[in-house]
């Protein structure tokens, strides 16, 4: 029997929400406020801005299958009531305007009623079409089998709705039909069976066991949440979500996780690679074809295929600066016999990594991220060092955290990596727009001093 699709499309669902609502607006403040003598450009970004800005306040994109109607009814209500303070806010430091509260009451109305439709469409369409097909579903398992797990299990078997495939226990104190196996055969249960989501009753675990737990959904990207008791985990960073009345605690996602920073993230490099692209390479791709087809033979442009984004592989562009050869998985050496003279001039200057900007562009990359590391590299220490993988929740970036701290080129030892992942995950983990700022003007002001190790 061929296996149902699972909820891989779901991610999907939050970006066209955000983009449908900003086209309604955007539409409907062009057709109501024409009349109103205003710079359309200027409030079409103070209106957008302001929308994500109160989106995100109000947690208005964070609404998950288990998230009730009466929730989703109180978000929409708090972002229309804030952005209609906004957009008559606008009007009185706009000199030469025209209010018109009968345009605005129309404007607010009329997206109101369009976005609730496609909400109301959306939100109850998938409900009835996992219903029905058995479709866009999450495997999971619960570890323990205390009442309470049972209880879960319960709300999983009779809310179809949620879109939830119950896979079994895993216990070490009970016995029972439903239990597949003791916890530590939980690992090779989940990766062999593809589980999305791992449920810990915390009665039934030690701190230890946890910790492991955690590191293990980390490295294979799985989903890891808590059924709530008396033991420590409190002081975690947590966020707790109700299954109709059942609790149920999970590991707080970080700040690129949110669709609207994902978007306001993908605006900056969209915005920046085409900066790039029209006033730099624009005339230097020329000029670094020559110079690259002059000493010697082979394609100006290199291309290699490395991990991104969950891991799925992707093209990486950059200029040639090797002689053409078959070891192209591994990483270039100090005093490298392979690199070209014009080669060593742009890997000094990472003028070679320019052409990275189409793959930020393409949505391949981000401008800043971890560094997309070989294949080879990628299976070498996914297994050796801890949270390794994390990096791939993420886009690769042509410059990041670790590449501006000193540890960008060969890996010499085991330590560098380890550092460089630390800087990976600590970046992941704190981001900000102003951390990427610094990190690219430090990019900057490393390329212009000369770094060590650029070879």
């Amino acid at each position: 029997m061929v296996a149902q699709q699972t909820g891989r499309y779901s991610k999907y669902i939050r970006p066209i929400s955000i983009l449908f609502d900003l086209l309604v607006i955007t539409l409907l403040s062009h057709y109501f406020f024409t009349e109103l003598k205003i710079n359309e450009l200027y409030y079409l970004i103070y209106q957008s801005a302001s929308w994500l800005l109160i989106a995100i306040l109000v947690k208005y994109y964070e609404v998950f299958r288990f998230t009730t109607p009466v929730e989703i009814i109180s978000k929409l209500f708090k972002q229309f009531s804030i952005f209609l303070l906004i957009v008559i806010a606008f009007f009185p430091f706009a000199k030469t305007v025209i209010f018109s509260g009968k345009a605005i009451a129309f404007f607010m109305t009329i997206s109101f009623i369009l976005i609730v439709m496609f909400k109301y469409f959306l939100f109850f369409y998938l409900k009835k079409y996992r219903i029905v097909t058995g479709s866009n579903f999450r495997s999971a398992v619960i570890i323990g089998y205390t009442p309470e797990a049972i209880r879960l299990k319960e709300v999983f078997e009779n809310r179809k709705d949620y879109g939830y495939r119950f896979a079994g226990f895993f216990s070490d104190k009970k016995q029972n039909p439903e239990v597949k196996g003791k916890i530590e055969d939980l690992k090779s249960f989940v990766l062999e069976n593809k589980i999305d989501e791992i449920y810990c009753s915390l009665n039934e675990i030690s701190n230890e066991k946890l910790k492991e737990l955690v590191e293990f959904a980390d490295d294979n990207n799985k989903a890891i949440k808590f059924i709530p008791d008396t033991k420590g985990i409190y002081s975690k960073n947590l966020k707790i979500d109700y299954y109709e009345l059942f609790p149920v605690l999970s590991l707080q996602k970080t700040q690129l996780h949110n669709p609207i920073i994902k978007g306001i993230k993908r605006a900056f490099d969209i915005s920046f690679s085409l900066f790039v692209i029209l006033f730099l390479l624009s005339w230097l791709t020329p000029l670094i074809a020559i110079l690259i087809k002059l000493e010697s033979k082979g394609p100006v442009f290199f291309k290699q295929g490395r991990p991104g984004l969950d891991e799925e592989e992707f093209f990486c562009y950059k200029f040639r600066s090797m002689q053409v050869n078959g070891t192209t998985e591994k990483e270039a050496s100090k005093n490298d016999p392979r690199v070209t003279k014009i080669g060593k001039f742009m890997r000094k200057t990472s003028i070679d990594e320019l052409p990275q900007f189409f793959n930020v562009l393409l949505g391949d990359m981000s401008v800043v991220g971890p560094r997309p590391h070989l294949w080879l590299q990628n299976k070498a220490y996914a297994s050796k060092i801890k949270k390794y993988m994390v990096r791939h929740y993420v886009k690769p970036g042509i410059t990041g955290l670790a590449q501006v701290k000193g540890y960008r080129g060969e890996i010499e030892t085991e330590e560098d990596m380890i550092n460089r992942i630390k800087l990976d995950v600590f970046y992941i983990e704190n981001w900000s727009l102003i951390m990427d700022l610094k990190i690219i003007i430090q990019t900057v002001i490393n390329i212009f001093q000369g770094e060590e190790k650029a070879y």
